[in-house]
């Protein structure tokens, strides 16, 4: 009973479109099918996650490396003005009048974007994480849903999340259908993991790919002002502008912890075992490794 209410608690916020499920009121099936034929430009720099993969910190980090206002605190310009979402333009932004180079963030699969991607033009940064923090967070950014009028147990939440019935639907199939279809776009993968152990690699990886070079002391800044810590407390970065109908921000914080390896603090030993199981018959055929946990050497 417990798992119907809160199933049918995401059926009342949600639409499927195509195989994905979207928020209602944020989105519309004529939107989404018209990101299809979005024009691209060589320069243009899409962000594509799953979602709590690292979206809103990367947005940072290419805020910081593209925009030298950002960077000096002469500009007080939201990230998601910045870095707009294309299925989700709440703010109604003219793409084509943006001047270049254009930067984008979406959640979408490979197979809903502008399909002039497909030939190889503009560039893709594909952020994945481990999908056991992914679930983690996931569970406690539907705790701030304030149209969620149902608890919801971390028990059912589980099942929820691994048959892929929560927003942007299923981290299996988003993750492997950008991973196997690679070769299709000009795209970069990182891993919030790698972010995490060395944010300045990662940083100058990113920069090298969009053809940004910055002088050391620009990329200390950058570095500085992407740690989690310092943009938990930045205006432009933290989504502290959502209004309270969306997040209830006095539940917690959209940006909440930033760590990896924050599974093992919900996942009872039967739970991480089902997930490991259902892990390696989704992908385990795959040559993609995950970083568990920072204490492990090993990725896994």
């Amino acid at each position: 009973m417990e798992e119907d209410t809160f199933e049918k608690a995401l059926d009342a916020i949600s639409f499927k479109h195509k195989g994905i499920y979207f928020e209602v009121g944020l989105t519309s099936p004529e939107i989404i099918d018209a990101i299809e034929h979005m024009e691209i430009r060589d320069s243009d720099v899409f962000l594509v996650t799953y979602p709590k993969s690292g979206t809103i910190w990367t947005q940072q980090i290419l805020s910081l490396i593209f925009n030298e206002g950002h960077r000096n605190g002469t500009e007080q310009i939201e990230n998601i003005n910045r870095v707009p979402w294309i299925e989700y333009n709440i703010n109604n932004i003219n793409f084509k009048s943006r001047p270049s180079p254009r930067l984008f963030t979406t959640h979408l699969p490979y197979y809903l974007m502008p399909r002039d991607l497909r030939f190889r033009t503009g560039k893709i940064i594909y952020v994945c994480r481990n999908p056991k923090d992914v679930m983690v967070s996931f569970y406690h950014f539907y705790l701030l849903k304030p149209n969620i009028k149902c608890t919801i147990h971390w028990e059912t939440f589980i099942d929820v999340y691994i048959s892929g019935k929560v927003e942007s639907s299923s981290w299996f199939d988003h993750v492997r259908g950008w991973y196997t279809h690679k070769e299709d776009f000009n795209i970069l993968f990182v891993t919030y993991e790698e972010m995490i152990k060395d944010l300045r690699s990662a940083v100058k990886k990113i920069c090298k790919f969009v053809g940004i070079n910055l002088d050391e002391k620009a990329i200390d800044t950058v570095v500085e002002k992407a740690t989690f810590t310092n943009m938990k407390h930045d205006p432009v970065a933290n989504y502290k502008f959502i209004p309270s109908d969306l997040l209830d921000h006095s539940k917690g914080d959209f940006l909440r912890k930033g760590t990896v390896g924050d599974w093992k603090n919900h996942m009872t030993v039967a739970q991480n075992e089902m997930f490991d199981k259902v892990y390696k018959e989704k992908m385990g055929d795959l040559p993609i490794k995950f970083l568990w946990d920072l204490n492990e050497e090993n990725a896994s």
